[in-house]
């Protein structure tokens, strides 16, 4: 033990020295528009809280009626003692949102998709011997790359593409066309969190149909925050109704606190019950935030004003972040990567917003790549227009201050 912490110890060093050790920020009030630091009101731009509904009443409502009628947890997993009537109620909710049979609630999405690789590509289905090949885009999400590694090496044949190269893409899908693969996977993040770009997934959904690919899509920076209902990219690029498994989070736009999902045909999401390990051994969801999820969807369904707000927001920062000189990611989502290139500018100019009341975080190597460190902005539908200015002038004092703007 004496080894290994000295070794730690050395490594803990080593990113003091580099400045790009990362620093947890104490929150002292609600997630919000405007949040409480060491006493000091700051404005939030480090949340996924995109509609603004971790904090709004009727969530919290929800959340109390929750506990109020089924408890505060069940303690145990569903197959045993722990499924509840709202359990069903909500993954028949999503279902009906997305235009999917059915779907199956998970702790997060993270473990949703560990959950649908390792169960899918693990088992021999069909056949004793088998060997299945994955197509995924190459930033996506860690949750994906992760549920990656689980598959057997030795079965799954492990495509990667360039971020959104559909000529790559499509190269590789002519190359394994003729191969005697078992299952043909290809799976992409809808909006890429450290880019807030979105999939290409009109042409994506072309080539799936054409090569025979089931397709999967992470969705969950999108839903409630994308397309004009909020039905997430699918909707915003109209192929709703043509991605085949859907996986998200109820931990960002749709109430910020925690859970995720798989959304897919009837008979793959009766399998996952039965071989999805995230599934089997983990607890179920907190009745509090089942319930919270469900006032989610009746929110956004009863008034989609809340996702105009959001685009409002967004368009407004985007377009006045650039006025002051910065350079940024183009797009039209919430995510607003602001270019630094550099780590420690990324860590210095976040700690400088911090003085002047935002609350930032920087963003660099490896969580993206060499050189392309970032200020990730994420606008909110509950911040005001005041907010926004407040925000845009502390940015503009800071960056000239650092000489990152003139």
């Amino acid at each position: 033990m004496n080894d290994m912490i000295s070794i730690i110890k050395e490594e803990l060093e080593r990113i003091h020295e580099t400045n790009t050790f990362k620093y947890e920020t104490e929150i002292e009030s609600a997630q919000s528009a405007v949040v409480k630091v060491n006493g000091k009101e700051m404005v939030m731009l480090a949340s996924n809280n995109y509609l603004g509904l971790s904090n709004h009443p009727k969530i919290k409502e929800a959340a109390i009626r929750g506990i109020n009628e089924y408890g505060h947890g069940v303690a145990s997993v569903r197959f045993l003692c722990g499924t509840q009537t709202i359990h069903r109620d909500l993954e028949r909710r999503i279902s009906k949102f997305l235009g999917k049979d059915d779907s199956i609630l998970f702790s997060s999405c993270f473990a949703a998709n560990e959950g649908l690789f390792a169960s899918l590509f693990n088992e021999p289905l069909g056949r004793e011997e088998w060997q299945d090949v994955i197509y995924t885009d190459q930033f996506n999400h860690a949750s994906i790359i992760d549920g990656l590694r689980l598959c057997r090496s030795k079965s799954t044949v492990k495509r990667i593409y360039k971020h959104m190269d559909m000529n790559e893409l499509e190269q590789l899908l002519k190359e394994d066309k003729d191969k005697d693969f078992r299952f043909r996977l290809l799976v992409t993040d809808g909006v890429f969190s450290m880019e807030g770009d979105l999939a290409p997934l009109p042409r994506i959904v072309e080539l799936c149909r054409q090569y025979g690919i089931t397709l999967t899509i992470d969705d969950s920076h999108a839903l409630g925050v994308i397309g004009d209902s909020g039905r997430g990219t699918p909707e915003e690029l109209g192929v709703l109704g043509e991605i085949d498994i859907i996986t998200g989070t109820l931990g960002k736009a749709l109430g910020g606190a925690a859970g995720g999902f798989i959304a897919g045909d009837k008979e793959l999401i009766s399998y996952l019950r039965q071989k999805s390990r995230p599934y089997t051994f983990s607890n179920s969801l907190p009745p509090s935030i089942v319930m919270a999820a469900i006032e989610a969807f009746n929110l956004i369904d009863g008034d989609s004003s809340i996702i105009s707000k959001l685009k409002e927001n967004t368009a407004y920062f985007r377009k006045e972040i650039k006025a002051l000189g910065f350079t940024i990611l183009e797009g039209i989502h919430p995510i607003v990567p602001i270019m630094l290139g550099k780590a420690t500018l990324a860590q210095e100019m976040a700690k400088s917003l911090l003085d002047e009341n935002v609350y930032i975080k920087g963003l660099w190597f490896p969580v993206v790549p060499k050189g392309e460190a970032r200020l990730r902005t994420q606008i909110s539908a509950a911040l005001s227009r005041d907010d926004l200015d407040r925000a845009l002038s502390a940015f503009e004092i800071v960056g000239k201050k650092m000489g990152v703007i003139s």
